[in-house]
């Protein structure tokens, strides 16, 4: 993680405008369709959660934006962003489990179901809040939800660590869609970024081959 140059930076006036804000966050729910990624997961015995988790981290890595966080006052950028997400117990409770960004689907899946099992086996509920080199992310399979609120403590406009969750995946028309949320901080990406995260997970699940 290296410090980010504000300066030069095109969103300056964004960036000095919200950042005091006392809920800079903004959230943004839509579908996105996976039938291509459903499919893919089910010829090669993926893990379906574990392959959305893969692709959004895979466009985030991609989008500086989203890379960009805020320590003591200023702005760094990450070298390499993971993800920290919930997991659900058997007993219906969750917890949280940390997957490390990799360069491809299967390898992701393939670290993923070691940390879930290694997990299983001496589950704790672990927040690492203070990795500012992650996302916090979450699924809510039971739900095809059209919108989200986050659980907030009030000082999270200090990081800007951005939070993103995936709901239950439906048919709509013959096509599997899923709902997919992200919650970013104002002071550091904007609507255009998050449009175009969306637009690289796409073109991601197209490319599978």
């Amino acid at each position: 993680m290296k410090e980010f140059n504000v300066e030069n930076w095109n969103r300056k006036f964004q960036y000095e405008y919200f950042k005091n804000y006392e809920d800079p966050f903004f959230n943004i729910t839509a579908n996105i369709e996976v039938s291509k990624l459903l499919s893919y997961c089910k010829q090669h015995n993926l893990s379906f959660s574990l392959a959305c988790l893969y692709i959004v981290t895979k466009a985030i890595n991609e989008i500086t934006e989203f890379k960009l966080r805020i320590k003591n006052g200023k702005v760094y950028v990450c070298d390499t962003v993971h993800i920290g997400s919930t997991i659900l117990n058997e007993d219906n409770s969750f917890s949280f489990c940390y997957f490390n960004h990799q360069t491809s689907i299967f390898e992701f899946d393939k670290v993923g179901k070691i940390v879930i099992e290694n997990h299983k086996k001496g589950v704790k509920f672990e927040s690492n809040d203070k990795d500012l080199s992650i996302i916090h992310g979450s699924t809510v399979p039971w739900i095809s939800f059209t919108g989200i609120k986050h659980a907030r403590k009030g000082n999270e406009r200090d990081t800007g660590i951005p939070k993103i969750v995936f709901g239950k995946y439906f048919d709509e028309n013959g096509v599997t869609k899923i709902p997919f949320s992200i919650e970013a901080h104002h002071a550091l990406a904007d609507g255009y970024h998050v449009a175009l995260l969306f637009d690289k997970m796409r073109q991601y699940i197209l490319e599978l081959k």
